[in-house]
């Protein structure tokens, strides 16, 4: 892992791409020398593919951002979390193959006329604990989720500080949802989202009919 971080700094650049193979070749005879680059996601290493940037092919990944230097001493003791094919789909469902920030199921098309089709996967998600502590969780995300979620950090304390500021109503609607893993929108709030979605002209012209 730490000659594929240096082989990153002085060979490809940061913001550059490479190839699969080309990754090989710098590391002829390294087994899973995809996996040992991988772990460097979780050393706040940012390398994506063509699954977070839609400008590369599928035999090619980005270095985009360097993390920890981890080949200096100390820097890479951070265990890093491998995951497993068993555990890859044993998370997914226990996502109910959906992807958990915008609810789109793998291979269901995005809404946005492009026809392109989601796709599913495991994020790392950085959570702040009510200890104050932090640690990485794993969750479902499709292909666009991920590339704006990479740096977000849940903080689970401000949550659970937020629901007990509730009133008993709330919390039982609350509860409601979370056990049925579903909220039904009703129809003004399916029209406010769609709204906040158009153009300014298309915006005002909403705004001109309720006016009349």
């Amino acid at each position: 892992m730490k000659r594929a971080a240096l082989w990153l700094v002085q060979v490809v650049g940061e913001g550059n791409s490479f190839t699969k193979d080309q990754l090989r070749e710098a590391f002829p005879g390294v087994t899973q020398i995809d996996r040992r680059m991988r772990d460097l996601r979780d050393f706040g290493w940012k390398i994506d593919t063509y699954r977070e940037d839609l400008r590369l092919e599928a035999n090619e990944q980005r270095f985009s951002a360097m993390g920890v230097p981890v080949w200096e001493p100390g820097k890479a003791t951070k265990k890093a979390i491998t995951i497993t094919a068993v555990q890859r789909r044993e998370l997914l469902a226990r996502d109910s193959y959906l992807c958990r920030s915008c609810g789109i199921s793998g291979g269901q098309p995005y809404d946005d006329g492009t026809y392109e089709t989601a796709q599913l996967d495991v994020a790392r998600r950085q959570v702040r604990n009510p200890d104050g502590s932090t640690a990485i969780e794993l969750v479902t995300e499709c292909n666009r989720c991920r590339v704006g979620g990479r740096d977000v950090t849940v903080d689970l304390e401000a949550i659970l500080g937020r629901i007990n500021h509730l009133s008993k109503f709330e919390r039982d609607i609350l509860a409601d949802w979370i056990s049925t893993d579903k909220r039904a929108f009703s129809e003004l709030e399916t029209i406010w989202a769609t709204y906040r979605t158009l153009p300014a002209a298309s915006r005002a012209k909403v705004q001109g009919a309720l006016n009349d």
